[in-house]
């Protein structure tokens, strides 16, 4: 591809800068909703009984609604891929090829994850025997009574992965990111009708409503861009669905590998005191608040570029956009991890501590969310350098990878689950994504040269710089305690402060250590905001 074919190319796509920046403000405005969703689930329920039989039944919605339904899922990954090579002019309808694919596609997940669902509405109790064994009978019963009402959730989280991959394809990322929120928009609404429920039933039932409310938000727009429902049952004979099943079923495997992963965890969770499963919840919510903000921002604008290019054999602007967006997304998840290390005490106080939740599941849910911000940095190159083997059409390879990882989870959780509690499934979780990230990257080599000894180098600036800041935080964090330690306006005081006066020597420490990823940022802010024109930079 010549280098004015490249230009081109650029041209018609929105800036990445751009999109992300839309992206971001997105997905926080979701993530707030979310949070909000997050405190009045806590008012209400707290660290209980009937808020561990809730997370404990919706991992299996979750299936549907998170990994198929969701940025970097396996219907979103194997839709774009396929669909950015069947579409031939993105600002006209459909051609036939592409509604016969879109049809086929949709009728064979309706009916996978349909059956699915019924199994899971009219036999609940003996999946959830099969899931938390060792739970009570109690526990138990109340978990097959939520599965049963959010059974629906599996059907339309494949509807939602089919949506959300056509409007990426289509560089419509908005709506596919405000989308998300309409799940917490169901359960906030349906709480306020609860009026002291202690089953949980209405908590269930907001989560199937905001599932639905996910649909129809994005319906009309995929119906506007010329792709009506009809039922095709072409599964043998049609060339593009192929290729997708090619690509889906493995990324598909795997992705059910990642959540067998958690349905381990639930095994060993749910022998233990109530309410620790509910406190790995909410701390998983908190460290994905940053993480998948940083993710969706990146990856959604990005996935769709490293198809085109692998496709045009453009291997040096993979590498680039590759190194520099990663880099980047560690650049600030390590600032992340130091100001939640320091303060995450006071941001669970600050956010959930009222009603039900009381101080000593403040307390139990600061403990998990440590070890799980652990993970952070391998998180976000594990999930970053997958979608570049999605590129390639391969998703075998991060399938055996993890695999693999549920022997080590067992292992794992085994030695760790006994001394640790909960915690030692965190810890067990930050491990076990390092080291998946690690062979990972070792793999994609035999691909591509990703040029990791100038990345690895960055990185290593990085995490001094991150050290740094930690070691003066916890000193600013142990002195500041002293003067903020009562009242909910002296603790937001207190976290701001420390927000401020870290960002301020992360920067200045990147400065002095010549953090490339910072200069990139700090040209673009100025491009943008100090000069003419400098939006296109």
């Amino acid at each position: 591809m010549s280098s004015n074919e490249c230009t081109q190319a650029k041209t018609k796509n929105p800036s990445l800068l751009k999109s992300a920046g839309l992206i971001v403000a997105v997905i926080l405005l979701s993530k707030i909703i979310g949070f909000l969703r997050d405190i009045i689930v806590a008012n209400y329920y707290g660290a209980s009984l009937v808020s561990d039989a809730y997370f404990y039944a919706y991992q299996i919605p979750a299936l549907a609604i998170v990994i198929l339904g969701g940025m970097g899922g396996p219907f979103h990954s194997a839709t774009v891929s396929v669909f950015s090579k069947v579409i031939k002019d993105f600002s006209a309808k459909p051609t036939q090829e592409a509604k016969k694919l879109f049809n086929t596609y949709e009728t064979f997940s309706m009916l996978v994850f349909g059956l699915i669902a019924l199994i899971c509405a009219l036999f609940p109790h003996q999946v959830m025997n099969i899931i938390i064994s060792q739970a009570s009978d109690e526990l138990s019963s109340l978990a097959a009574y939520h599965l049963r009402i959010m059974s629906p959730v599996i059907f339309i989280g494949a509807v939602l992965g089919l949506y959300y991959g056509i409007l990426v394809t289509y560089n419509r990322f908005l709506l596919p990111n405000v989308a998300p929120s309409m799940l917490s928009v169901g359960i906030i609404a349906t709480l306020f009708f609860s009026k002291g429920d202690n089953t949980g039933f209405y908590l269930a039932v907001g989560t199937t409503i905001g599932a639905l409310l996910q649909v129809l938000v994005q319906s009309p727009v995929v119906m506007k861009l010329g792709y009506s429902f009809k039922p095709c049952f072409d599964f043998f004979h049609n060339k593009n669905f192929n290729e997708i099943m090619e690509l889906l079923m493995p990324a598909f495997l795997s992705s059910t590998i990642g959540q067998i992963g958690i349905y381990v965890d639930i095994f060993f969770a749910s022998s233990l005191a109530e309410g620790q499963w509910t406190a790995y919840g909410y701390a998983n919510r908190i460290f994905q608040f940053p993480t998948g903000l940083m993710l969706s921002a990146l990856l959604v604008p990005l996935f769709p570029l490293f198809s085109k290019l692998v496709a045009k054999g453009e291997f040096d602007e993979v590498r680039k956009y590759f190194n520099k967006g990663v880099g980047s997304l560690i650049f600030v998840a390590a600032f992340m991890m130091i100001f939640i290390f320091i303060s995450r005490v006071d941001l669970i106080t600050i956010a959930l501590e009222r009603g039900a939740f009381s101080h000593e599941a403040t307390l139990m849910v600061a403990d998990v969310l440590f070890f799980i911000t652990l993970s952070i940095i391998p998180y976000m190159f594990r999930d970053s350098i997958t979608r570049l083997y999605y590129s390639f059409n391969d998703s075998k390879t991060p399938f055996f990878i993890a695999m693999g990882s549920i022997f080590l989870k067992l292992i794992f959780n085994s030695i760790l689950v006994k001394p640790l509690g909960i915690n030692g499934i965190a810890l067990s979780t930050a491990i076990i994504t390092l080291i998946n990230g690690i062979l990972l990257a070792i793999l994609i080599r035999k691909k591509i040269s990703i040029g990791y000894r100038h990345f690895f180098n960055e990185v290593f600036r990085i995490l001094s710089c991150a050290f740094i800041t930690y070691i003066i935080g916890w000193c600013l964090n142990k002195f500041l305690a002293r003067y903020f330690a009562f009242g909910m306006v002296s603790l937001i005081i207190k976290v701001a402060i420390i927000f401020i006066v870290l960002s301020l020597i992360y920067i200045g420490l990147s400065y002095l250590f010549k953090v490339e990823y910072f200069s990139d940022v700090k040209e673009k802010i100025k491009n943008k905001f100090f000069k003419k024109g400098g939006a296109n930079a």
